[in-house]
């Protein structure tokens, strides 16, 4: 695996640039739909600020895109087999949490991202991220809590969620290890 770079933080920036502006909208316009900083969203169109893994959420859900969606389209690479070493990866910069794209960026509704949230974290999602996908979450090692809204999932490995109507969320790990889960996305409904 290796790790996402400044270069990648640049392309990452472009293909945001790339995504808003096929929609005709101005930094205002994106920063409106995603409620964040039109200050920030121009410092990570600019490459100069990774972007945290709540702020990449906002902004996909904005543009109508998952995360792994995104972070493929950045990648832009077509082929069909991901090997391993050439999968992407993004660490956010808040958290420590690990993000591999697993699927390649092919013409499927599927796609398969593995996480390692490290002990202690908190992944925060609104439910705009969320809005038109169907996801499972799937736990591969140590324990995680999932909070669905009100509703409190405590999966341990081997456990599967399907996730129910969008909505605010969080990936939480209260243990003492790191938590390595797999989602797995449907896109569209």
């Amino acid at each position: 695996m290796s790790n996402l770079s400044d270069d990648f933080d640049r392309c990452l920036g472009e293909r945001i640039r790339t995504e808003r502006t096929a929609r005709g909208w101005s930094l205002s316009d994106l920063a409106e739909r995603a409620d964040v900083s039109r200050a920030m969203i121009n410092k990570v169109e600019r490459g100069e600020s990774s972007p945290t893994a709540a702020f990449l959420g906002k902004l996909a859900g904005a543009l109508s895109l998952s995360v792994s969606t995104l972070i493929a389209r950045a990648e832009a690479n077509g082929r069909r087999l991901f090997r391993a070493g050439d999968q992407p990866v993004w660490t956010d910069p808040e958290t420590g949490y690990v993000r591999r794209q697993v699927s390649p960026a092919v013409d499927m509704p599927l796609e398969i991202v593995e996480v390692s949230l490290p002990p202690g974290a908190r992944v925060p999602y609104d439910a705009a991220a969320f809005a038109f996908l169907r996801q499972m979450i799937w736990v591969q090692e140590g324990s995680l809590v999932f909070l669905e809204g009100e509703t409190r999932h405590h999966l341990e490995a081997g456990d599967c969620l399907a996730l129910g109507p969008p909505t605010d969320c969080a990936f939480i790990n209260e243990s003492g290890e790191a938590c390595r889960y797999a989602v797995i996305l449907l896109k569209g409904r």
